[in-house]
């Protein structure tokens, strides 16, 4: 699964990691997050990623 960064802030998000923060289980893919999951760091929105 490929790993995704924030273009704003530079988080990446990493699917072996999730966001169990927000209740993202480890394992799951960028593609499968919920359409409103923002990033945890700086809150901008799934379009503002890129892949790694």
């Amino acid at each position: 699964m490929d790993k995704y960064v924030c273009g704003p802030c530079g988080y990446v998000y990493d699917p072996a990691d999730g966001d169990p923060d927000n209740g993202i289980e480890p394992g799951t893919s960028f593609e499968d997050l919920p359409d409103d999951w923002c990033c945890p760091i700086c809150g901008a929105e799934k379009d503002d990623f890129e892949k790694e």
